[in-house]
């Protein structure tokens, strides 16, 4: 019995000394790595990041179909999910019968015009004539003033005709443009992915009703990955933007991945909460992004803790470890 309680207590100290001795190794590893660094180049570290796309709803409506899953590669431009288009269907067959109806209208209304045109003419001519007879003392003034008055009827008459015509293809234009309206409408809710990169969440489901900006995936934008380090003010003051930087990551020790410097903060901050170690959170530090240049490695994934190098002189030399 005493004999099995020593093997116990045996292999529960050994199961805490293994991980202890295999994270003091990797620590002293670090240091090392880090103090083998030439003048010239600086590191942080961080983890990675990616910008987010949230694919949502522009109109409200009922999703019918979602035709991807978490952790699905998309492509630029692939349909993703549809809304249900019935009622929107049946508008633009409605606005589609309108424009039929009134581009016969508007034959109609030339037909008039034409032939209002044609009695106008008509009745210049006999207003012509009226007036010669009249100034010869042959026609009566009572009869040219009839005369008179029919044909400026009939300009009265072809100036409504040809303003029938303008109404009527105002009407045909705004037909025309409620058909557009609505296939934008149906177009909109066959929902596209604007960006290539695998789904995160999957946030709505088939048969739910969404409003105008509903969420229904959101979407890893796998050429936009960054990590973003905290540098003191002393390094952050020699950082150029679209300076050289590598970018380490603990899961892949053996590949660093090419990036630049994109961003480096204005005003200095307290280095994040997330900085393990208490007195560190206390330092004034200068945020520095660094976005990877290099994305063909299907094992890159946000959230990787790593170091990012940045080099602060273009005429330093990476180690040959860093190449």
């Amino acid at each position: 019995m005493l004999k099995d309680r020593r093997f116990l207590k045996r292999i529960s100290l050994a199961c805490i000394a293994v991980p202890l001795a295999g994270a003091l190794a990797y620590h002293v590893f670090l240091q090392g790595d880090v103090g083998a660094l030439p003048a010239g180049i600086a590191y942080g570290n961080g983890r990675l990041e990616a910008t987010e796309v949230d694919i949502a709803t522009k109109t409200p409506g009922r999703l019918a179909e979602v035709l991807v899953d978490e952790g699905d590669l998309v492509e630029e431009g692939r349909i993703v999910a549809r809304m249900d288009i019935t009622s929107l269907e049946a508008q633009l067959r409605q606005a589609e019968a309108e424009v039929t109806r009134f581009r016969q209208a508007r034959l109609t209304a030339i037909s008039r015009t034409e032939g209002a045109r044609l009695r106008l003419e008509l009745a210049d001519k006999e207003l012509k004539r009226s007036k010669d007879l009249y100034d010869r003392g042959v026609m009566p003034e009572q009869q040219y003033d009839r005369d008179r008055l029919a044909q400026q009827t009939l300009q009265v008459e072809y100036a409504a005709a040809k303003s029938s015509v303008a109404e009527v293809e105002a009407a045909i234009a705004s037909a025309v443009a409620q058909t557009e309206r609505l296939n934008a409408d149906i177009s909109d809710c066959m929902l596209k992915c604007p960006i290539k990169g695998p789904v995160l969440i999957r946030l709505a489901e088939p048969g739910e009703v969404l409003p105008a900006g509903g969420k229904v995936l959101t979407v890893v934008n796998i050429q936009d990955v960054y990590m973003n380090v905290f540098l003191s003010e002393r390094v952050a003051g020699m950082v150029p933007l679209g300076s050289d930087a590598k970018v380490v990551l603990d899961a892949i020790p053996d590949r660093p991945f090419a990036a630049r410097v994109a961003y480096v903060s204005q005003k200095a901050q307290f280095t994040p909460k997330e900085v393990e170690a208490a007195e560190e959170r206390q330092k004034l530090v200068f945020r520095v992004t660094v976005s990877l240049t290099e994305f063909d490695d299907p094992r890159l994934k946000p959230g990787m803790p790593g170091v990012a190098y940045v080099r602060l002189d273009p005429a330093a030399g990476w180690p040959e470890r860093l190449k």
